[in-house]
């Protein structure tokens, strides 16, 4: 792909959907500027890319089954433009299924996820949640996130923070209007998937303009299926002394934490 093909849709002016991306075939998308991410601008973010990727796995894969674990490694750039989402049943079963699914620009492959389904049961008698709840959103204060950040994702959100947050450490609230695909409804964990690799932006310990600190990977577990809408996040951002780093984020929906999401972190002073 070259030219025009190889931008979000918008990025040269163009009229664009409210949405993340364009479905252009059976198997086929268009990112739109709304997926813009914040580190260059001819990339996508991972939050809306992670969130597609699992989108598909629930729409070609349905299932009773509970998404566990979803973990995304980001194998290179995710460029904007066309792409493919590939999904396979590595591990069939009645109560234990892994499934495997990438993205893929041509022949190079930019994110690759696995995703663990289990049977559900009830265990509600058992039941035993060790983190705190939340305050709502309504509790705090907005946030203007474009400020630290900039790009067409970033743009797309509304934002809310405690008001005693601090670099490396806090508690936050994020919701977008935007569908992860143009007239199409999000299945359930994938709307609430798409907003949490921003994680990794929320309480930065050191300015972006100074410190380049890409995340490589994010896993997600959860204890439930999630409500799409509000996400929360409680928030721990570590940098250790050799280049590498952390972001830590207890998840919750209204109704409660949720799971959990880890981000490995390439750390690099004063270069990208």
């Amino acid at each position: 792909m070259s030219g025009a093909a190889n931008l979000h849709l918008g990025q040269a002016g163009e009229a664009y959907p409210d949405a993340f991306y364009v479905r252009v075939g059976e198997h086929r998308f268009a990112s739109t500027l709304h997926a813009q991410g914040a580190w260059q601008p001819g990339e996508q973010h991972l939050a809306p890319a992670s969130g597609l990727v699992l989108a598909e796995v629930e729409r070609r894969l349905p299932s009773d089954k509970l998404v566990s674990r979803a973990s995304f490694d980001v194998l290179g750039v995710i460029h904007s433009g066309e792409f493919t989402i590939d999904v396979e049943v590595v591990r069939p079963g009645r109560s234990i299924e892994l499934i495997e699914a990438s993205m893929r620009h041509g022949d190079r492959t930019s994110i690759r996820a696995r995703i663990w389904r289990l049977l559900a049961s009830d265990t509600t008698q058992v039941q035993g949640i060790e983190w705190a709840m939340m305050p709502p959103p309504e509790a705090m204060h907005p946030l203007a996130f474009s400020s630290v950040w900039s790009g067409g994702f970033i743009g797309s959100l509304e934002a809310r923070q405690d008001a005693d947050v601090r670099p490396g450490r806090g508690r936050s609230w994020l919701r977008t209007r935007c569908p992860l695909v143009a007239g199409e409804t999000d299945p359930p964990v994938a709307g609430f998937l798409k907003l949490v690799d921003t994680a990794n932006g929320l309480v930065v310990r050191q300015h972006p303009g100074s410190v380049f600190f890409a995340n490589v990977d994010l896993t997600v577990h959860f204890l439930r299926q999630p409500e799409a809408g509000w996400v929360g996040f409680d928030t721990r951002v570590n940098f250790g002394p050799s280049g590498l780093g952390e972001t830590l984020s207890i998840l919750s929906d209204r109704h409660g934490p949720v799971g959990t999401a880890a981000q490995s972190l390439t750390v690099r002073v004063g270069q990208k």
